[in-house]
C-alpha cells in the first residue's frame, strides 16, 4: 500500500471562532472567505492545498454547530454529516466554551472513532481557564493548544502531524495484493442500459487502473464475446473480474481453475467491511415471509427499468428465497427512515462513490444492532450459487467464513 493519499482533515466550531481563519493561516493564504458576519460558511467545503512542512491535505470547512433557525438546523446537519468524511477533526473553540455545542461534535467524534484535538482561540482575548483546560483534556482530545494572531502556526502542524492516524495517508489498491507483474487481468465489462453513454462505470474504470498501476495486463471485453476469446487465444488469465450482474454468464465461461470475482466484492474488500459481509452473506437463506431487506445505494443515479438494486436484486432474492419480502432503498447518504432494527437484513452496494470512513459509518448502526449486512456483489453470487467461487481469491480474509456458511 502506497502512502499517496491527501488526508481529510476538518475543521469545527461555533460560528465565528476562527474555522476559516486558520485554515487561510495553514495554507499561507486566502482561500476562505473570513468575515466579522456570523455564519459566512454555510454548507462543508472541501478545499486541497499543502501545509508548508506537513504536507498535501483536503481541509474541510464547516459552518458553525450554534447556527440557528430553520436553515441553521440544516447547516448544522450537513456539518456533522461531514464528520464521516474526516480523517481527523480540530475543534475551534473561544471564551473557555466547552458546552452543548462542543459536546455534541466530541460525542460525533467518539462516536465515529475520529481523532480531534482543541484549539482554544482567540487567547488574547480570553484567556483559557484551568477548568476550561481539565474540561479539554478529560473529552478525549489528543491535545489542547492555544493560539492568537500572533502566535506561530508550527505548534497546529505538529499536532497535526501526531495526531492524524497512519491510515489517513494509504490508498489501498482493489487487486494489487492478488496479481503480480505481467500477470493478465481479463474484465468482463457488460454495455447495458445502466451503463453511461460513451463511458465506462466508475469501479470497471478504477479497477483498469489498478491492474495499471501493478504492471499487469488488461484485457476488457464484453460477456458474449468471452467463451470465442478463451477458446481462440488460449490465453489463461491470473484473475477475471465480471459484472455481478453476469456472474452465472462469467461461471460458465471461465474455466474453474481460474479465479473469478466481480468489480462489487472488489469494492467491498477495498471500502466495505468485509468481515462482516462474509459473515452476513449467508442470512440471505434465512430470510423468511413479512422480513424487510434494506438497500443502501450510496450514489445518485438515473433509475431503469431493470435497475440493479431497485429490481433486479430484489427479485433475484425473492426467487432464491421463495419468500414474500419487502425491500427500501435508500439512495445516496439520505437518512434511513425507519429504525435499523425493522430490517432482517442490509445490502451495500460497493460505494465508488463515498469514502471508506463514509461506507463504514453507514453500516455502523446496522452492525452495532446484530443486524447482518452484505454487499450487492455477494448477495448476487449467494442467490446465484457461485459464492464460494467469488471470494475464493480473497482465502487469506475468508478462513472464518467457511465456518458460518
Amino acid at each position: 500500500m502506497a502512502k499517496d493519499r491527501q488526508p481529510f482533515i476538518g475543521i469545527f466550531g461555533r460560528r465565528n471562532n476562527g474555522k476559516s481563519t486558520l485554515i487561510n493561516r495553514l495554507a499561507g493564504q486566502d482561500i476562505a472567505i473570513v468575515s466579522d458576519t456570523p455564519g459566512t460558511t454555510t454548507d462543508p467545503v472541501k478545499k486541497s492545498f499543502e501545509i508548508t512542512g506537513f504536507g498535501p491535505v483536503v481541509l474541510v470547512d464547516t459552518a458553525g454547530t450554534d447556527d440557528i433557525g430553520e436553515l441553521g438546523e440544516k447547516r448544522v446537519s450537513k456539518t456533522l454529516k461531514a464528520i464521516d468524511l474526516v480523517d481527523l477533526a480540530i475543534l475551534i473553540t473561544t471564551e473557555n466554551q466547552l458546552e452543548e455545542p462542543e459536546k455534541t461534535l466530541i460525542a460525533e467524534f467518539r462516536k465515529r472513532e475520529v481523532p480531534f484535538f482543541i484549539i482554544h482561540n482567540k487567547e488574547d482575548i480570553t484567556p483559557a481557564h484551568p477548568d476550561f483546560e481539565l474540561k479539554a483534556k478529560a473529552s478525549g482530545a489528543k491535545s489542547l493548544l492555544s493560539l492568537t494572531p500572533t502566535h506561530p502556526i508550527e505548534p497546529i502542524i505538529q499536532a497535526i502531524r501526531d495526531t492524524i492516524p497512519e491510515s489517513a495517508f494509504i490508498s489501498p489498491t482493489l487487486l494489487g495484493d492478488l496479481i503480480r507483474h505481467g500477470d493478465i487481468v481479463l474484465l468482463i465489462t457488460p454495455i447495458d442500459i445502466e451503463a453511461p453513454a460513451g463511458r465506462m462505470i466508475l469501479p470497471q474504470v478504477q479497477t483498469i487502473r489498478d491492474v495499471l498501476d501493478n504492471d499487469a495486463v488488461c484485457i476488457v471485453l464484453k460477456e458474449r464475446e468471452t467463451d470465442a476469446f478463451l477458446r481462440k487465444t488460449g490465453i489463461q488469465p491470473a484473475l477475471v473480474v465480471t459484472d455481478s450482474q453476469v456472474f452465472p454468464k462469467a461461471d460458465a465461461s471461465v474455466p474453474a481453475h481460474i479465479p473469478l470475482t466481480s468489480f462489487s466484492i472488489l469494492l467491498a474488500r477495498l471500502k466495505g467491511d468485509f468481515s462482516n459481509y462474509l459473515q452476513g452473506t449467508p442470512y440471505i437463506s434465512e430470510l423468511k415471509d413479512g422480513d424487510r431487506v434494506l438497500m443502501l445505494e450510496s450514489c445518485t443515479h438515473h433509475v431503469s427499468c431493470d435497475d440493479i438494486g431497485r429490481v433486479k436484486i430484489p427479485r433475484w432474492i425473492r426467487s432464491y428465497t421463495g419468500k414474500k419480502l419487502e425491500f427500501d432503498v435508500v439512495a445516496g447518504l439520505d437518512s434511513i427512515k425507519r429504525s435499523i432494527t425493522d430490517y432482517a437484513l442490509v445490502i451495500q452496494c460497493g460505494g465508488c462513490m463515498i469514502t471508506r470512513r463514509q461506507l463504514h459509518n453507514r453500516l455502523q448502526p446496522a452492525i452495532k444492532a446484530g443486524i447482518p449486512v452484505t454487499n450487492y456483489g455477494m448477495a448476487i453470487a449467494w442467490v446465484h450459487g457461485i459464492y464460494q467461487r467469488a471470494i475464493s481469491p480473497f482465502s487469506g480474509d475468508t478462513q472464518d467464513a467457511e465456518e458460518i456458511i
